[in-house]
């Protein structure tokens, strides 16, 4: 008798994450884009963060987790983030998201197994797919949710970063770690 194959679940999944790269607008942020007046007329880019996103980076970080991002739009106030994030991988400018990928697979000696990727549009599937474990924002298109194994209840810029962090550190049983060092048990 022959047992079929039963697939992965998503915790399953999850546990193996050693790198997490993300898209940034419409997940690091909301997708809106804000041109301002500079103190010299021109214009300038703004664009909010969440902060619980933030802290939920530093505890991958904290605990060898790496983290990363392939965004298709240059931006000075994302290599700020990502630098107060501390993100190994920065990679902006880029819309043909799989050769970054490939590059990113050699530079750091992990498998695509060992990888998560959260995205929230088209361009992002291409990599989601390669990946391990892929995650789809609240706010991610159909198409994209449906690619998913994991779909965030919190839209981008808006704490979907956090939730995908939460649902990681449970799988791979460093949760209760994080809780703990919060008193929060």
């Amino acid at each position: 008798m022959q047992h079929a194959k039963t697939e992965p679940t998503p915790p399953q999944l999850a546990a193996k994450v050693k790198l997490l790269l993300m898209d940034v607008d419409g997940v690091m942020t909301d997708g809106r884009i804000y041109f301002l007046p500079g103190p010299d007329g021109q214009m300038v880019e703004s664009k909010a963060f969440d902060s619980q996103d933030g802290i939920a980076l530093r505890w991958l970080r904290w605990l060898g987790i790496e983290t990363g991002l392939i965004s298709g739009r240059d931006s000075p106030a994302t290599v700020m983030r990502a630098r107060q994030v501390e993100f190994s991988y920065i990679y902006q400018g880029h819309i043909e998201k799989i050769p970054i990928l490939e590059e990113i697979l050699a530079k750091s000696g992990i498998s695509p197994e060992e990888i998560g990727y959260i995205g929230d549009d088209l361009t992002d599937l291409v990599i989601m797919r390669r990946v391990g474990f892929s995650v789809a924002t609240a706010n991610a298109r159909p198409e994209v949710k449906r690619a998913a194994h994991f779909v965030t209840e919190s839209p981008g810029g808006r704490g979907a970063v956090r939730d995908a962090v939460e649902f990681i550190l449970s799988a791979k049983g460093l949760w209760q770690q994080i809780l703990k060092k919060y008193e929060a048990e």
